[in-house]
C-alpha cells in the first residue's frame, strides 16, 4: 500500500495541478501540501484530507483510500511520538472553588477559531493565588476536546534564567511529533514550524509562569483549532488579542472549604477554620501551607494555629510547611523589581490606611510623582499591589506584611524613623491645608496642591485619605509635635460640620485639646474642648460626657477671661442640657451665648446660637418663638458674604423654619420652605441634616395628600441616609415610602 504522501502526489499529478493550484482549490496552504508530499506530515486531520479529495474530485474508492492512509498516518504519528515530553502535571484532588474561572476557560475553548491570537487565554495574578493550579485543573477537564494532545511547559518566568522562547519551541515541536533531524535552527524558523503543526492539530498548550511578552509571543498559535492557556504574575499588557483573566483571592467560604478539603473533611474547629481562612487572606498557597501543617500534626488544633497567625510580626514565619513558604513566593516577585520600585514597595508598608494614591507614594519614597507612577506600575504589573479605576492602590494583607519585613531587613531603624516622620508631616500638613479651604478665615490657599485645587477636591481627599491623615496625626501627637497637631485640629473646625457622621472627630479634637494643654495655650484648649463637646451629641449619644467637656471648657474660659470662649462654653453647655431634656436651662444657656456673640459682632457664631435656641424652644413647645429665631437666622445667612458660611447656614435655617411652620399648622408655607432648603442641601455633601429635611418634607406632603411626591421624597431621604452609613434610617424611609397608598 503506498504511503499517504505518495498517494497525494500521484493524485495531484493525475489531476495536472501544481501545489499552488491545489492550495487555492482546497484552502490548504502550499507549504503544508509540500510537507505532506515530502512525508513530514504523515497524518493530516480528517477535514483537511476531505478538502483535498474534493479539490482533486477523486472517485469514491480513491477518496476512501486517501482518507484511510491519513488515519493510519495519524495513528503511527501518535504511537511514534516521543513520550514524556511536555506532560501535564497531575491535578490536586482537593481543588476547590474557581467555578466562574473554569467556566471562563471552557468558553474560550468553545469559541470558534479566528485569525491571530484569539485562541489564547491569559491568567494573571500575584504570587500564591493558584494560577498554575487553575490552569492545570482546566487543562485536565478540557483534555477530551483536544485529541491531538495537551502539553505543559514551565517558562520559569520568576527564575534568574527564564526558559528562552527558542528552547520552549524545541520542546513543543518535539512533543508535537517533529523528528530531531527536522528541527530547524533559530526562533523564527521554529515558531513557523510550531504554528504549522498547531494549525493541523487540535492541541491545548499550557504555558506556565511567563516572564514577558517577548518570551510568550513566539509560542502563540497562528489560528486553527489549537488553543494556548498561559499564566503570568505580570500583566503582559503588550500582548494583543488575548483573552484575559485577572485572578483574585478565594472568597472566605471557598477558602474555608479548601482548608477543610486539605484536612480531609469537616473538623471540630469550624470557627477556627474560618478564622484561618481570613488570616490567609484567601491565598490558596497560604491555605495549603496552613492545611499541610495541620494535616502533618494530627495533635494540633486549628485554634492553636489561629493564635500563632494572629501575631502580625510572626505571621509570615508561620506560613511555611516543608519547602512551601509564602514569603519565598513573594520574594521571587520582589527580586524582579528595579531598585526604586523595591524602595517604594518597602516604604509603602508604613502607610497607616488600607489604600493610598500616587502622591502619597511619592511623598513616602521621597521621589517625583512621575517616578512614583513608574514604580507603582511595576508593582501592579508583578501583582505586588492592586490598583483601581479611582487611582488608589492597596496591598494584599500578607504582601503588606512581607513589605514590612523587607523594610525592617533592608532599612535601618534611623532610616525607618526618618521615613515615618517625613510621611506623617506631609500628611498632616496636607490635611491642614485641605481643612482650611472651609475656614472663612483662610479660604483657598495661594499655591494649592494639585490635588487640593478646589473645595470639592479638598473634601474628597479628606474623606478618602482619612485613615492616612488620622494615622499621621496620631504619630505626630505621640512624638510630641504639638504645634502641628493643634494646627491641624484647628483647621478642621469648619470642615467637620460638612462630615458630621465621621466617627473620628472626637479623637481629632481630643488630641487637639491635649496638644493645646502641652503648649500651655488655654484659649485653644477651650476651643478644642468646645468642638469635642459638640461631637459628643452625635450617635451614639453621650450627653453626660458632652456636658462634662462643655462645663470644663466654660470653666477654663471664664478663668482666662476669653469672652468668645465663654460664649462657646455657654452654647455647648446648652446643647448638652438639650440632649439631657433640661429644656428651660438649655434655653437660658443658649440665649446667653447668643447675646454674647451678638455683642461681640460674631455673626457666624450668632447664627449658630440662633439655630440652637430655635431647637431648644421648639422642643419646649414654644413654636412661634422658635420660628422667629430661625427666620432671623435666615436673614443673617442671606446677608453673609462668606460663601462657605452661607452655604451651610442657609439650608439649616430654612429646615428649622420649615419644621416650626409644620408644627404651627402652616403646611403650605412649610412645603415651600422645606423645598428651598432641599435645593440648597443638594449643593453640599450628603448629611444627616439633609436626610432629616427630606423626611420632614415627605411627611408634610403626605399630610397634604400629595402622596406621589411624598413617596419620591422618602426614597431620596433613604438614599441620603444610605450614603452616610445609616442603614436603619434608610430602611425606615423605604418602609414609609412603601406604606403610602
Amino acid at each position: 500500500m503506498p504511503s499517504f504522501a505518495e498517494l497525494l502526489r500521484r493524485h495531484r499529478h493525475a489531476a495536472r495541478m501544481t501545489l499552488e493550484q491545489l492550495a487555492e482549490a482546497s484552502g490548504v496552504s502550499a507549504r503544508t501540501l509540500s510537507d505532506m508530499e515530502r512525508g513530514r506530515s504523515k497524518g493530516p486531520q480528517h477535514r483537511t484530507v476531505t478538502a483535498l479529495a474534493d479539490a482533486l474530485t477523486l472517485p469514491e474508492t480513491d477518496r476512501k483510500q486517501l482518507i484511510e492512509q491519513a488515519r493510519e498516518g495519524r495513528l503511527r504519528d501518535h504511537w511514534s511520538r516521543p513520550t514524556g515530553l511536555c506532560e501535564l502535571p497531575r491535578s490536586v484532588e482537593d481543588f476547590t472553588g474557581r467555578a466562574a474561572e473554569l467556566a471562563w476557560t471552557d468558553d474560550i475553548v468553545r469559541a470558534d477559531g479566528t485569525p491571530g491570537a484569539a485562541g489564547v487565554a491569559l491568567v494573571t495574578g500575584s504570587a500564591g493565588l493558584g494560577k498554575t493550579t487553575l490552569a492545570v485543573r482546566a487543562a485536565h477537564a478540557l483534555r477530551p476536546r483536544f485529541p491531538d494532545g495537551v502539553f505543559f511547559v514551565d517558562l520559569f518566568g520568576m527564575s534568574p534564567q527564564p526558559l528562552a522562547a527558542d528552547d520552549a519551541l524545541a520542546q513543543l515541536v518535539r512533543a508535537l511529533g517533529a523528528a530531531e533531524q527536522h528541527l530547524p535552527h533559530g526562533t523564527l524558523a521554529r515558531a513557523s514550524l510550531y504554528r504549522s503543526l498547531m494549525r493541523e492539530r487540535r492541541v491545548l498548550v499550557v504555558l506556565d509562569n511567563a516572564r514577558s511578552e517577548e518570551q510568550l509571543r513566539p509560542l502563540l498559535p497562528g489560528g486553527g483549532p489549537s488553543r494556548v492557556l498561559a499564566t503570568s504574575r505580570r500583566l503582559l499588557a503588550g500582548l494583543e488579542g488575548v483573552h484575559r483573566l485577572s485572578l483574585g483571592p478565594l472568597p472566605c467560604p471557598e477558602a474555608a472549604e479548601l482548608l477543610t478539603g486539605i484536612l480531609g473533611g469537616p473538623s471540630d474547629g469550624g470557627t477556627a477554620i474560618s478564622e484561618l481562612a481570613q488570616l490567609c487572606g484567601g491565598l490558596p498557597l497560604a491555605l495549603r501551607i496552613v492545611g499541610n501543617r495541620l494535616a502533618s500534626r494530627p495533635g494540633w488544633q486549628p485554634a492553636e494555629l489561629v493564635a500563632r497567625l494572629t501575631d502580625e510580626e510572626r505571621r509570615l514565619d508561620q506560613l511555611k510547611a516543608g519547602d512551601l513558604k509564602i514569603a519565598s513566593a513573594f520574594a521571587m516577585s520582589y527580586d524582579q523589581l528595579a531598585d526604586l520600585a523595591r524602595q517604594v514597595f518597602r516604604r509603602l508598608a508604613l502607610v497607616p490606611g488600607r489604600d493610598f494614591d500616587a502622591a502619597l507614594a511619592a511623598a513616602v519614597a521621597g521621589t517625583s510623582i512621575e517616578d512614583a507612577w513608574d514604580a507603582l506600575d511595576e508593582l501592579v504589573d508583578l501583582g505586588l499591589l492592586h490598583d483601581s479605576t479611582s487611582g488608589r492602590y492597596r496591598f494584599h494583607d500578607l504582601v503588606r506584611l512581607f513589605a514590612r519585613e523587607r523594610l525592617h531587613t533592608e532599612d535601618s531603624p534611623a532610616e525607618r524613623e526618618a521615613i515615618t516622620e517625613q510621611m506623617a508631616s506631609w500628611l498632616v500638613r496636607k490635611a491642614t491645608v485641605a481643612g482650611r479651604w472651609f475656614d472663612p478665615a483662610y479660604g483657598p490657599p495661594d499655591r494649592p496642591d494639585p490635588g487640593l485645587s478646589s473645595a470639592e477636591k479638598a473634601d474628597r481627599w479628606l474623606r478618602v485619605d482619612s485613615a492616612n491623615w488620622l494615622g499621621a496625626l496620631r504619630h505626630a501627637a505621640d512624638t510630641g509635635r504639638h504645634s502641628m497637631v493643634l494646627e491641624c485640629a484647628w483647621s478642621m473646625r469648619w470642615y467637620a460640620g460638612r462630615w458630621m457622621h465621621w466617627p473620628s472627630w472626637k479623637e481629632v479634637f481630643a488630641r487637639g485639646a491635649q496638644a493645646a494643654t502641652a503648649l500651655g495655650d488655654p484659649a485653644h484648649q477651650g476651643a478644642q474642648l468646645t468642638y469635642l463637646s459638640c461631637f459628643h451629641q452625635l450617635p451614639p449619644l453621650a450627653p453626660e460626657a458632652m456636658l462634662g467637656h462643655a462645663a470644663e471648657m466654660l470653666e477654663r474660659a471664664t478663668g482666662s477671661g476669653a469672652t468668645s470662649q465663654i460664649a462657646w462654653g455657654h452654647l455647648f453647655v446648652g446643647r448638652a442640657l438639650l440632649q439631657l431634656g433640661q429644656l428651660d436651662e438649655a434655653v437660658v444657656s443658649v440665649s446667653r451665648a447668643a447675646e454674647m456673640f451678638k455683642a461681640d459682632s460674631d455673626i457666624v457664631a450668632y447664627c449658630q446660637a440662633l439655630g440652637m435656641a430655635g431647637e431648644c424652644l421648639r422642643r419646649a413647645g414654644r413654636h412661634a418663638e422658635a420660628l422667629d429665631r430661625y427666620l432671623e437666622m435666615c436673614d443673617l445667612a442671606w446677608a453673609e458674604e462668606k460663601p462657605s458660611v452661607a452655604a451651610l447656614t442657609r439650608p439649616n435655617a430654612l429646615a428649622g423654619a420649615g419644621l416650626c411652620l409644620t408644627l404651627l399648622g402652616r403646611r403650605t408655607e412649610a412645603i415651600a420652605t422645606f423645598t428651598q432648603a432641599v435645593d440648597l442641601f443638594d449643593q453640599l455633601s450628603p448629611s444627616g441634616s439633609q436626610a432629616r429635611c427630606l423626611m420632614r418634607l415627605a411627611d408634610v406632603l403626605d399630610q397634604e395628600g400629595r402622596t406621589g411626591e411624598s413617596r419620591q421624597i422618602y426614597a431620596r431621604a433613604a438614599e441620603v441616609f444610605e450614603a452616610i452609613g445609616d442603614a436603619e434610617a434608610s430602611s425606615s424611609c423605604r418602609d414609609l415610602a412603601t406604606a403610602i397608598p
